[in-house]
């Protein structure tokens, strides 16, 4: 039994046992990724935001302080190497093509920056960039190399646990993105739950949700599911059931506007008789003592200094910047720049695949930032691990990890060198006269 391997040549097996499956091509996962990356043989209309493509995409338009110049991308070109590999290997060079831009500069109007009163298209030439031979080779100096795939922790959420030197057990969940902020959540000795940004400061988990958006302690318990509506209209004795139980919103009498009993008032025997006196028909409660989920969060909310969205931003921006917010909307944008920002955040198609899979969502895996319902999940997770409910997670398990491939870590050198040029653009933006500049000169 021969197989071609190549145009030259041919592989002889001596085995005995007829092979019911063909071995399968082990270059391609090199040969397949380099191409998704360079995706050189598809038309540029129809490239997909993915390696090359995908950066250059993300960077432009760069525009200046002032929107005076606005810098557009296009498209690129790939030339054809100057020599095949075996001379590449003969003559000691390297074997790459040469990488073209066309950048399109636009020169805004003094008295309406939504309208060009110049535009400059041009051809800017990049540099040469290593390709890739049939083999899933690079030729650098007449040497060949290959670049590994790295085989590393997958993005999304892991849970953990730990052990408090006094013997209590902590639980941890850590949302790891592809790139991005790193958030963990964590239990303590007090049973409270805490969040930590970039391994900075530590703050409640219900400050954070305040500053997502649930205000009040009810929107917080909403969001878990844990308010119980307790109807006792028609037979007062079930209210008995709920001794102990908390009001999490205030008890208003609705002829007077008299308030009977403030949010967070703990049902007693003594104040059971006045609720059914005063002839309220039902009332919101969540019951610590029958629910794990409603008991952490009272006991975080405790700890929790502010009360409503406003001081929660303002608090969160504090802890994170360690300067005031100068107004409202800068702390608000600061925190959707952290979680929900595509250029900031990225847990990847992995990532969200993940999150989708052990949290049973629906999201579209192109939507590869944070979500809140993504937080209340991995928040309802880690009181499960407190419960007993689930055990922690084995990140040596292949399951979390994943290949990062060729294509993958290109880009993400892309990434970085571009972020690099983007700084220099930048500055040479704001010293130019509009007169003399090209997007070749930037």
């Amino acid at each position: 039994m021969e197989a071609v391997t190549s145009k030259f040549h041919k592989r002889k097996t001596f085995s005995k046992i007829p092979a019911f499956a063909d071995v399968p091509d082990l270059l391609s996962i090199q040969t397949r990724s380099y191409q998704q990356f360079l995706q050189e043989w598809i038309p540029n209309e129809a490239r997909q935001s993915i390696g090359l493509e995908g950066v250059f995409k993300s960077v432009f338009p760069i525009e200046d302080s002032h929107r005076n110049y606005i810098l557009q991308y296009k498209r690129y070109y790939l030339g054809q190497p100057k020599y095949s590999p075996d001379e590449c290997l003969d003559r000691g060079v390297t074997y790459s093509a040469p990488l073209r831009v066309r950048l399109a500069l636009h020169i805004t109007d003094e008295n309406n920056k939504n309208e060009y009163s110049q535009s400059i298209e041009q051809d800017v030439y990049f540099g040469n960039i290593p390709y890739m031979t049939e083999k899933g080779t690079f030729i650098i100096n007449g040497a060949e190399r290959v670049i590994v795939s790295q085989l590393q922790r997958s993005p999304g959420v892991f849970f953990d646990e730990s052990i408090h030197p006094n013997g209590t057990k902590l639980f941890q969940a850590r949302i790891i993105p592809a790139r991005g902020s790193w958030v963990d959540f964590t239990t303590d000795i007090n049973d409270c739950l805490f969040v930590i940004i970039d391994r900075r400061r530590k703050f409640p988990v219900t400050m954070l949700l305040r500053a997502l958006g649930f205000t009040s302690n009810t929107d917080i318990f909403n969001a878990f599911g844990l308010i119980k509506e307790v109807d006792f209209s028609k037979d007062k004795s079930i209210i008995n059931n709920y001794i102990g139980a908390t009001i999490t919103e205030d008890v208003v009498d609705t002829k007077t506007g008299e308030i009977f009993f403030e949010s967070g008032v703990e049902l007693t025997v003594e104040n059971t008789a006045d609720l059914v006196e005063s002839g309220i028909g039902s009332v919101n409660l969540v019951d610590s003592n029958k629910d794990f989920h409603s008991m952490l969060l009272l006991n975080t909310i405790e700890k929790d200094p502010t009360n409503s969205t406003e001081e929660a931003l303002a608090v969160v921006y504090q802890l994170l910047r360690t300067s005031e917010p100068p107004n409202l909307e800068t702390a608000q944008k600061f925190i959707e720049r952290i979680f929900f920002s595509p250029k900031k955040y990225d847990l990847g198609q992995v990532g969200r695949y993940r999150l989708n899979q052990q949290f049973n969502l629906r999201i579209p895996v192109e939507e590869t930032v944070l979500t809140i319902d993504d937080i209340i999940k991995v928040v309802h997770f880690l009181i499960d691990m407190r419960k007993g409910d689930r055990g922690m997670d084995d990140i040596d398990h292949l399951g979390n990890r994943r290949v990062k491939t060729i294509g993958e870590q290109l880009t993400n050198q892309f990434s970085v060198a571009l972020s690099r040029m983007i700084r220099t653009i930048h500055e040479r933006m704001n010293l130019r006269e509009s007169e003399s500049i090209t997007p070749q000169d930037l």
